[in-house]
């Protein structure tokens, strides 16, 4: 009923949906859970049928549940300040670069940043997790006074969140151009790299009143995404190579 009345997460498949949709069940701790498969147009028109304001998606596909594609650092910051998240996005971007890793950014629609790398499926979530989180601690140690791990919000003050918790199996990410469940409902859209000097550049910036005469404007930043898939151990051995 609209992003101002309540809402819930569901991941449940409802008994009453049709039989034409895709399904897959997933295996998880206490239990199973079988998700709706939103891989053609009717699908994702149903699912905005059912009041599906933001689909989260896996990090992995359905024929490899157990191995991702893709690893996501998620830059989550405790107020409405920018900078933080700008600094720690640039910090990120070149710590990648110098492992060889293509990185991939853009909003979360909400008030933070997603930097993805996509993956060559080559290992499990507990592995590109441990890395993702290697990385993100490496980040913490240059400004721990900017960022930080600390999963408990009262504990992180000012700073930056870096959560690499989505890299975990069964996890959900907003993917791009979600439409997120906050005032003025703003979209999650991919950037360009060049895009972080902008200095009016915010995370809800986009809205789905903006999002198509934005489309109009701009080349997608992503269009290399599948391509550009990496396998992590030339990274992980330069990381931890002596100088």
């Amino acid at each position: 009923n609209g992003i101002d009345s309540k809402r819930f997460f569901q991941k449940e498949v409802s008994s009453y949906f049709p039989k034409w949709i895709r399904r897959v069940t997933v295996k998880k701790v206490g239990g199973t859970v079988t998700h709706v498969v939103c891989n053609d147009v009717a699908t994702l028109v149903y699912l905005a049928n059912q009041a599906c304001l933001t689909p989260h998606i896996f990090l992995s596909r359905i024929d490899r549940l157990d191995v991702p594609d893709q690893m996501v650092f998620d830059l989550d910051p405790q107020g409405e300040d920018f900078e933080p998240v700008r600094s720690t996005a640039q910090a990120l971007k070149k710590l990648l670069d110098d492992l060889e890793l293509p990185a991939y950014l853009k909003t979360t629609g909400s008030r933070g940043l997603h930097i993805v790398v996509p993956l060559k499926r080559s290992e499990g979530f507990d592995s590109v997790r441990d890395f993702a989180r290697e990385l993100a601690a490496m980040l913490v140690r240059q400004a721990p006074h900017e960022r930080t791990l600390e999963a408990l919000k009262v504990k992180r003050g000012n700073r930056v969140y870096i959560d690499t918790n989505r890299n975990a199996y069964a996890q959900l990410v907003a993917p791009a151009f979600a439409v997120r469940a906050r005032r003025g409902a703003p979209v999650s859209v991919p950037l360009d790299w060049s895009e972080l000097q902008r200095g009016t550049l915010r995370s809800d910036g986009v809205t789905i009143r903006t999002v198509f005469d934005w489309l109009d404007k701009v080349a997608d930043p992503w269009a290399n995404f599948g391509r550009s898939r990496v396998l992590l151990t030339k990274a992980r051995q330069k990381l931890r190579s002596p100088p």
